[in-house]
């Protein structure tokens, strides 16, 4: 009998430790914060888990507005078992126009990126002022001796305008804002003075337009930020453009080299503003409706494994529907741009690119007649597959973008 107890309790002791980390496990995998539209339920894995909203909880609405409706709420297993406390928000049902076409990016940045450190030979030896004064690969220059700077040239002409006196940078790290004493030296192969830097004021390359919001005059593109190619870091934006662009060709994808769709502008004249370049995509504005197809936004818990369509451009300027799949799905609050994991079925498409390629970033994914994300990124040792973006997460950006618009307008 005693021998028996202890194995029940060793049991019981076993049991709540998985069910510890089971209950651990879906707590780290599952959002913190919810959005349904109005009418719309909270119910997924087949009822597994599910949305209980507070019987006390208060529900606000934003001023001025019925939408969106915010309340707390529990997330519950098996409608039981509670398993923390979330925060949904109620929006309207609106309808976006999908679009798919390739789209041209003309960015110039807020402040000058250096990219890279370079020695200089002088007469006293190789020297790098950069570098002795602190400054890294990834700073922004936001302003030397009190002056703002947006250009290359601007800091190029602030260097040699100090003829080897020294110099205080406003640099921005990260979320920081440093100063940083530098004294140029004089280059012994041009005469030139310089500190040492590579920097970069500008940007340009082709994406995918996602959707575009009529309600706002608001676009979502790419998936993705825009990052400096050198240092890997997001690039500040200042302002920019889009334009319409022509694909004139694809370099087809392979194990270890990622393939690209090659296109040209079309027409230089802007089509739509930059307003934001984050981790999920590029925003802004555009006057002119764009054509496309309209339709409803899934949201996350909407979202399931199983076939796609991805609607994208490989030829000319026309979308055209090819076949994928979702593999895995990843729900995680932190996750901002690889929420998707997918895998190309479509053999036309793959005969013709390899799969997905640069350029088809922002391409709209389609499930259940409802746009549920975007293309974001391609795996380099298997072009058939890559990452793909929540819908929703491009949706809240725009929506935000929208808001931050009208606030200016008015």
């Amino acid at each position: 009998m005693k021998r028996f107890m202890r194995f029940l309790a060793a049991s019981a002791a076993l049991f709540g430790l998985f069910w510890a980390a089971a209950l651990g496990t879906a707590d780290y995998f599952t959002p913190n914060s919810y959005i349904v539209t109005e009418g719309g339920s909270l119910n997924w894995f087949s009822g597994a888990l599910s949305v209980q909203r507070d019987s006390s909880a208060e529900v606000s609405a934003s001023a001025g507005s019925r939408y969106p409706k915010n309340y707390s709420a529990k997330l519950m297993l098996y409608h039981t078992i509670p398993l923390k406390s979330v925060q949904v928000s109620v929006v309207d049902d609106s309808c976006v126009v999908i679009c798919g076409t390739p789209f041209g990016i003309k960015m110039f940045t807020n402040g000058v990126v250096v990219v890279g450190l370079a020695d200089i030979k002088t007469n006293l030896g190789i020297l790098n002022p950069a570098s002795e004064a602190g400054l890294k690969a990834g700073d922004i220059i936001l302003s030397v001796n009190g002056k703002a700077v947006a250009t290359n040239t601007d800091v190029e002409n602030a260097v040699e305008r100090c003829s080897g006196g020294e110099m205080k940078l406003v640099v921005r790290r990260g979320q920081q804002k440093l100063s940083v004493a530098v004294r140029p030296v004089r280059s012994e192969s041009d005469g030139l003075y310089k500190v040492g830097i590579w920097v970069r004021d500008s940007t340009a390359g082709i994406g995918t337009l996602t959707f575009y919001d009529p309600s706002e005059k608001c676009f979502a593109g790419l998936g993705h930020g825009i990052c400096d190619s050198d240092t890997g870091q997001l690039m500040p934006l200042l302002s920019g453009d889009i334009v319409p662009v022509t694909i004139s060709g694809v370099t087809r994808g392979q194990k270890g080299t990622p393939g690209e769709l090659r296109g040209y502008f079309s027409d230089s004249k802007a089509i739509g503003n930059l307003s934001e370049n984050v981790p999920e995509g590029v925003y802004g504005t555009m006057e002119k409706p764009v054509s496309g197809i309209p339709m409803h936004i899934a949201m996350k818990q909407d979202v399931v494994t199983g076939p796609v369509k991805i609607y994208t451009t490989i030829s000319g300027n026309t979308p055209k529907y090819y076949d994928a799949q979702i593999e895995r799905i990843d729900y995680r609050e932190n996750v901002q741009s690889k929420n998707l994991v997918l895998r190309i079925t479509d053999q036309n498409l793959l005969t013709q690119t390899g799969g997905i390629v640069q350029g088809m970033s922002g391409s709209p994914i389609i499930q259940n007649g409802k746009l549920v994300g975007a293309v974001t990124h391609v795996f380099v040792n298997d072009p058939t597959r890559g990452y793909g973006i929540f819908a929703e997460n491009m949706m809240t950006r725009e929506k935000a973008v929208g808001a931050q618009e009208s606030k200016l307008a008015s």
